[in-house]
């Protein structure tokens, strides 16, 4: 039956224009979002320095703003950084970096940077595997995580504070497997350290028992990760007791 000379308009043609509504406006968000992501890595690149590239990148909400900051993880590509091992295979031993960027309406804004703190990720353990390095962003702090696999972890908090990072405390597992021998959480707000060890590490069929000693730190400023040159000598020494280094 025809009205007008015109077709009446059916379910099935309802149902045809809905769907192709449909496509029209995903296909325009999708356009969207990737321009947006393209804008967000042209930003991003600009702040890598020349003769480094991008390792990895994390965001989260670093200085409480409620907006999405961004930290990258760089690496070195200096030709000397290439250096044959034993087995004569060429390994890449270049340092890495961390930038943080705060976002801003237009982009990104740059709020910290230090290029060569982090040793590459292809160290010579020895006859250990290197411990693995993981940056997170936990409850609006900057977490730099060591992963020792079986021989426990480490790890710093930074909190966003005087236009740069302080170090507000680090903790420490040292550990055989599922045994734990001694634990280390230093406090450098309170300028307290604790240590606990296991008592009945002896026994790994046993159940856990730690001993807790209280240290008093004489109070000083807080160390800054602008200024940290090296994350593997900072971890030597504030586990072995000296839990502060000269600014």
């Amino acid at each position: 039956m025809k009205i007008f000379g015109k077709r009446p308009i059916n379910s099935k043609d309802c149902l045809c224009f809905r769907l192709v509504l449909m496509f029209v406006l995903f296909i325009s968000f999708d356009v969207l979002a990737h321009s947006q992501t393209d804008i967000g890595k042209q930003d991003i690149t600009h702040f890598i320095p020349k003769g480094y590239k991008l390792f990895d990148k994390i965001y989260g909400d670093l200085n409480q703003d409620g907006t999405t900051d961004c930290v990258l993880i760089i690496k070195a590509m200096r030709k000397d950084g290439f250096v044959k091992g034993d087995d004569g295979k060429v390994i890449d031993r270049n340092r890495r970096g961390i930038i943080i960027l705060f976002s801003k309406q237009d982009g990104y804004e740059l709020a910290l940077k230090n290029y060569d703190c982090f040793s590459s990720e292809n160290e010579d353990g020895g006859v250990y595997d290197p411990p693995e390095l993981s940056i997170n962003i936990r409850r609006g702090k900057l977490y730099v995580d060591y992963n020792y696999g079986r021989y426990g972890f480490w790890d710093y908090c930074f909190r966003y504070q005087d236009s740069d990072f302080a170090l507000i405390g680090f903790d420490r597992s040292e550990n055989w497997g599922a045994t734990v021998f001694t634990k280390k959480s230093i406090n450098f707000l309170t300028g307290t350290e604790y240590i606990d060890k296991n008592i009945n590490s002896k026994n790994p069929d046993g159940k856990k028992v730690f001993r807790r000693k209280i240290v008093k730190m004489a109070r000083k400023p807080l160390y800054k990760l602008s200024k940290i040159k090296d994350f593997d000598d900072l971890g030597v020494v504030l586990y072995w007791g000296k839990a502060y280094l000269k600014n």
